[in-house]
Parts: structure tokens; sequence; C-alpha cells
């Protein structure tokens, strides 16, 4: 399955026949041609879209289209945090903009966003119009959604406290969005009725949470081999993870008028603060913190009665990178 999806979305950004160098920079973000192989990311969101269409009796390639749409529209959205947030690796490897520079990489990242339209339209060819506009809408909803959540997420950033419902709030419109959407296009490809449309929704935005939350303690805990991104760049530029907004809404106590201190400031933390900012989250008890609401929302997907889905989103948070 995987392989006929690897096939079908190199097939789609070798397609884009614009300038030379928007097409140098897509290769080189996939890892395709001179450029690979390259460590490519997990690929969750289309396999989501084509598990959940194949476990409800839809089939393969009228899901292909779908799953290389939503995961054009990810790495869209990758390209462009990646600017955003100044990160000058990804998978281990540079960012587009520390490559080529801030204003090419918005260009790429626009010109995929373009993409993931047009590689949606051909799946006319396995659905019905009306069905392919609905998909449209679903995976276009869901991307200004995204656009809400990163601009909650950039605002946090200038921000001296965020609180734990404002951070929840936050994560289920940049990242639990989009997952909601895959699992959402998944049951249209397989032409479920609205209503198991919308479980489906909630099943993806569930998992969406907790991959998030799960996501938050890798890149406080865990080392940059694991992740290929710079360990406590979060801390860092005083990113609001869930550690950290669990933490600050605890009793006072050394621990978190440390991390409060840190996070006042409104200023990029340096090394030794940044280290400190995590032996405080570890003595006050946010990665513990973190574990159990990360296994509040699992519960969601643990009840799902698709087998075959339940196993694979509760087997991909089990096999991401030790914390």
């Amino acid at each position: 399955m995987l392989d006929r999806f690897e096939a079908h979305l190199q097939a789609c950004i070798r397609r884009y026949r614009g300038s030379r160098e928007i097409a140098d920079m897509l290769l080189y973000h996939f890892g395709y041609g001179g450029y690979g192989p390259a460590r490519r990311g997990k690929r969750l969101r289309p396999s989501l879209v084509m598990r959940v269409a194949l476990a409800e009796g839809g089939d393969l390639d009228g899901a292909l289209g779908p799953a290389a749409a939503i995961e054009i529209l990810h790495n869209y959205s990758l390209v462009h945090d990646d600017v955003e947030d100044c990160d000058p690796l990804r998978h281990g490897r540079q960012t587009l903009w520390s490559r080529n520079g801030v204003a090419s990489a918005v260009n790429a990242g626009d010109a995929l966003c373009a993409l993931s339209v047009l590689a949606l339209t051909e799946a006319a060819a396995q659905h019905p119009s009306g069905r392919v506009l609905r998909m449209i809408g679903v995976l276009h909803g869901a991307h200004l959604v995204m656009c809400d959540g990163q601009s909650l997420d950039l605002s946090f950033e200038r921000s001296p406290h965020v609180t734990l419902e404002q951070y929840d709030r936050m994560i289920a419109a940049k990242t639990a969005a989009l997952f909601g959407a895959a699992c959402e296009l998944g049951a249209l490809c397989a032409s479920c009725d609205d209503a198991a449309a919308e479980r489906y929704r909630k099943l993806g935005r569930a998992y969406g949470m907790a991959f998030q939350i799960r996501d938050d303690v890798l890149g406080i805990w865990a080392s940059s081999d694991a992740t290929g991104k710079v360990v406590g760049n979060d801390i860092a530029r005083r990113k609001w993870t869930f550690p950290v907004a669990w933490a600050l809404q605890t009793a006072s106590s050394p621990e978190r008028e440390r991390i409060a201190a840190a996070y006042a400031s409104l200023e990029t933390l340096d090394e030794p603060a940044v280290t400190a900012v995590i032996a405080a989250l570890d003595a006050v008890g946010a990665r513990e913190a973190a574990e159990r609401a990360l296994a509040e929302h699992l519960a969601v997907v643990r009840h799902h009665p698709v087998a075959g889905v339940r196993d694979f989103l509760l087997g991909t948070l089990n096999a991401l990178p030790s914390s």
C-alpha cells in the first residue's frame, strides 16, 4: 500500500512544470531525484486516508488521490512552519528556508498548496464530482482551521502566559483538524454516510490531540538523533507546549516560578536557561501529566470498533521515538 502511495506521490510532485527553482526545491524537500533517498516523514495522514477507506470497503485506487493531496498539504504547512519557527533542520536535513532563503521557501510552500488541490481534483476519475467537491471542502476547511491554529501558536510566543484551555484550542486547530480530515476523507472514499464520516472525523481529532501532546514531550526530552530536530528548540523559543502550560497551573513552587520567569521574559532562552526549565518541568511532574493527558485522548481511539484502524492508530504512537 505505502509503496503504491509513494509512487503516486512522487508522480504528483514530478508533474510540476513551473519554474526550475521551485521544481528543484520540491524535489529537495521530498528527497526525490538526486536528493534522495532522504529520511521521510511517517506518512500518517495519507496512511489514515487509505486505511479507513479500505476498512470501510473502498479500494486503494480511489484513495490514492486524496491521500496524496493531504500529504502535499501537510508538507506545505511544514515548509511554512519552518519559516515561521526559524527551524534550520527537518528530518536531519536543512529546511527549505535555511537552504534557499525565506522568500523562495514561502513560494515553494504556496506551490505545494496548489498541487494539493490538483491532486484531489484528479480523484474525479474514481468518484462522483459531488463527492470530490465535498472532499475539497473537508481538506481545505481543515487547512483554514490549521491557519487559525498556527496564528494562535505564533501569538502565544509573544504572550507571558497561556492557559491549558488556550493550548488545547491551539492544538485542536493546528494539528488535530488535519488528522480529523484524513479520517473523514477515507470514509468519503468508501462512500460512507454522513454519520460515519463524522465519527471518523472525531476519531482523527482525538488521535491528533494525543499525537501533538506526544510530539511536545519528544521536543523536550527526546534526542536529536531520534527526532531529526534541534533538541530544546521549543523551550528556547518559548513555545507553549502541554508540559509548560500544565506546569504553570500547578501550585506555587520554586520550580514553577522558574518556568514562569523564563516564559515571562519574552526573550529567546540560552542553553543554561533551557536546561533549567527542563529540570523544573521534571521536578513538577509535567512529563507524567502529559502522558496522562495523552492517555485520555487515546481512550477515544481504543473504543473505536474497527480493529484495523484502531490498532494502526495505537501502533503509530507506540512507534514514535522514545522520550
